[in-house]
């Protein structure tokens, strides 16, 4: 939600300080004022989640109520308690559980009416058009005027800029190759672009409210993970025409949103996470169907599509503890450490199938960003906390927290490179959010702490195909992409942006680098 204050509100705070008496307590009305720039108007979301009992059911009107008046940790989320009396509040927390007349259906139908072709295959680049390293550019999504500008790595100058849908979210994804780089908003609408000839190729809106989105490791297939409908889209990477859809549900018939989906490249298949039920799904996508095929379509329920469809994308489900929010896997994609935000993390063997061990990281860790490398002749997980002023350091072996390195805030991103001796991590979070520690990977400690933009947030550090550079954004509509000198953490230079917030690097993505998200 946003405060979008009228002039009477606004005055009223301004002359009184308190909070205003809100009068007129319709609904509707105040959700369109309040809430709908980021949950949208039909209450279907938009940079927000959908506010709807369907995706409502693990959060109880008091605790809406709550969210509402005090904000949301590690989410931008504003508290509104200072504006709205409670008697507004209340009336806000009937509206959103309210049900809709009708929920739009989004359906193999919709999906394929949507799709848009904007340069034919036989019009694609047959070369590039420009001269940059092709496995040293980047993308850098500008959340502030829904654009997106492609960097040459080698340069670190842009050489193109281009509109993106509506609130691109979770990060683009590459094709293997690195040639072609799909983007997901918050909206579902999957954009296929062309970092050969700089043109969005095609486009196609895959749900109501998406996650992410992932790529297969032979890049024929993507990967939608939708919070509505309740589902996971397969579609053809080549095209983006849909393949398969994956009701998401128990064996109860209990449906749920999908909090995320990734690709295990050496185990050919997607794994995602549910957000309502207590389990993780493993999709396989070979041609050929895996050792144990049996057992796999045991495990899946048919639900949707023919018998034929089903075969090629068989799920299996595994039981988890709790439910998982996010997630990261080792380097070899056997082991998947899930966490919820409670603060409750489990380790799933994905092998056998099972929890094997449950973690005590208590601070809410954003595993979603948390990043490996070798210490003292050990594979550790270093991970920021969203509710906790600490980077974790966990041994990988024995599960062991090593050490918690206390930092000046909660932080949300944190990446490396293999040839850098150091790692970042922000401070999203409080009043130090324009800072910025670099971590020495041998000694654990903070070397040196950066405040590139005082009062402005800094966030999301990417570093080149090398590991020479290091850039950082300044998450404001009067932006830049800041590039360190990744060994001196000298600053090189700054690229002006509007607001921009995630940097990809063509190599560390491709090639699953243990400093990066995959």
């Amino acid at each position: 939600m946003r405060v979008v204050l009228s002039r009477y509100l606004f005055a009223t705070l301004l002359l009184t300080g308190a909070a205003p008496v809100v009068a007129d307590l319709d609904a509707p009305a105040l959700y369109v004022q309040h809430c709908a720039q980021c949950h949208g108007a039909d209450r279907l979301g938009l940079m927000g989640p959908a506010l709807l009992p369907e995706n409502l059911t693990r959060v109880k009107k008091k605790a809406a109520a709550k969210v509402i008046a005090e904000g949301r940790a590690a989410t931008q989320m504003p508290a509104l308690g200072g504006v709205l009396g409670q008697q507004a509040i209340d009336a806000l927390v009937e509206y959103i559980y309210t049900p809709l007349p009708q929920i739009p259906a989004w359906g193999e139908t919709q999906i394929s009416a949507s799709r848009k072709v904007h340069v034919e295959p036989a019009a694609r680049a047959s070369a590039p058009v420009h001269d940059a390293d092709l496995m040293n550019m980047f993308i850098v999504v500008e959340l502030g005027d829904h654009h997106a500008s492609v960097l040459d790595g080698d340069r670190l100058e842009p050489i193109h800029r281009f509109k993106t849908q509506y609130a691109v979210h979770g990060g683009p994804k590459y094709s293997p190759d690195g040639r072609y780089v799909y983007f997901l908003s918050r909206d579902g609408w999957i954009s296929k672009f062309d970092m050969w000839g700089l043109q969005t190729l095609v486009e196609v809106r895959a749900g109501i409210n998406a996650r992410n989105l992932a790529v297969s490791d032979d890049g024929r297939y993507l990967m939608v993970a939708n919070y509505l409908p309740h589902n996971l889209v397969v579609l053809d990477a080549n095209d983006l025409t849909p393949l398969r859809l994956i009701d998401v549900k128990d064996d109860s018939g209990k449906t749920s949103r999908v909090s995320a989906v990734y690709t295990a490249d050496p185990r050919h298949s997607f794994v995602a996470a549910l957000k309502d039920i207590k389990e993780v799904w493993e999709i396989n996508y070979e041609d050929v169907p895996p050792r144990g095929f049996g057992r796999w379509m045991h495990d899946h329920r048919i639900d949707s599509g023919d018998a034929k469809s089903a075969e090629r994308f068989p799920v299996r489900r595994i039981a988890v503890n709790d439910y998982f929010d996010d997630f990261l896997f080792s380097q070899d994609y056997v082991t998947l450490i899930g966490a919820s935000r409670s603060g409750h993390a489990q380790v799933v063997d994905l092998d056998l199938g099972r929890v094997t061990r449950e973690l005590d990281l208590p601070g809410m860790p954003h595993l979603a960003s948390g990043i490996t490398w070798d210490y003292q002749g050990r594979t550790v997980m270093v991970t920021p906390n969203l509710k906790k002023a600490a980077v974790s350091v966990i041994d990988m072996n024995s599960w062991e927290t090593i050490k918690e390195i206390p930092t000046e805030g909660p932080g949300f991103f944190m990446r490396s490179h293999e040839n850098s001796r150091y790692a970042w991590v922000d401070v999203f979070f409080g009043p130090n959010k324009d800072k910025v520690h670099v971590i020495d990977k041998q000694t654990l400690a903070i070397v040196k702490t950066l405040q590139p933009a005082p009062g402005k947030t800094a966030a999301h550090v990417e570093f080149d195909k090398d590991g020479r550079n290091a850039l950082l954004s300044i998450w404001d509509m009067d932006g830049a992409v800041v590039v360190y000198d990744a060994d001196s953490l000298e600053e090189r230079k700054r690229l002006p942006m509007v607001k921009p917030s995630g940097k990809y690097n063509v190599h560390n993505k491709i090639t699953r680098s243990a400093g990066t998200s995959h």
